[in-house]
């Protein structure tokens, strides 16, 4: 393995599908990955030469609301801190670009709420919970 590289930059939407899948997200058409890619407010991608190996976004209105997605790492590559680095990266960019009264949500699977904790996010329950309706 190279040197990783990391740059804030919004990926492609066929690498951006093909880490998805790797890293067990929901698939999406290309046509829908295309439009929801183009309204990243800011992003990180890591790569190894070319390969995109490590994603994570934020989108929102830019004022008011923020949310972290598309957290993703090949599983050839977990364990290494390359998410950890992902998300100090994206909260880099929130820090100096959000409003200080910005809300800033985020979904947790499983285990991967302990990497968030360590950025200061706490569970919502049972003040509110989360809900979601896939079209």
């Amino acid at each position: 393995m190279n040197e990783l590289s990391y740059s804030d930059a919004t990926p492609a939407v066929d690498e951006y599908l093909e880490l998805r899948a790797k890293a067990g997200l929901s698939a999406y058409a290309p046509d829908a990955a295309a439009k929801g890619l183009s309204g990243t407010c800011f992003a990180v991608c890591v790569r190894d030469n070319a390969q995109l190996i490590g994603m994570g976004r934020v989108i929102g209105d830019g004022g008011c609301f923020f949310q972290i997605v598309d957290m993703a790492v090949d599983p050839g590559y977990q364990r290494r801190g390359i998410g950890f680095e992902i998300m100090t990266r994206l909260m880099q960019a929130l820090r100096q670009n959000a409003p200080k009264s910005a809300y800033v949500s985020l979904i947790a699977d499983g285990p991967a709420s302990q990497l968030y904790e360590r950025f200061g996010f706490e569970f919502t329950a049972p003040a509110s919970a989360g809900m979601a309706l896939r079209l």
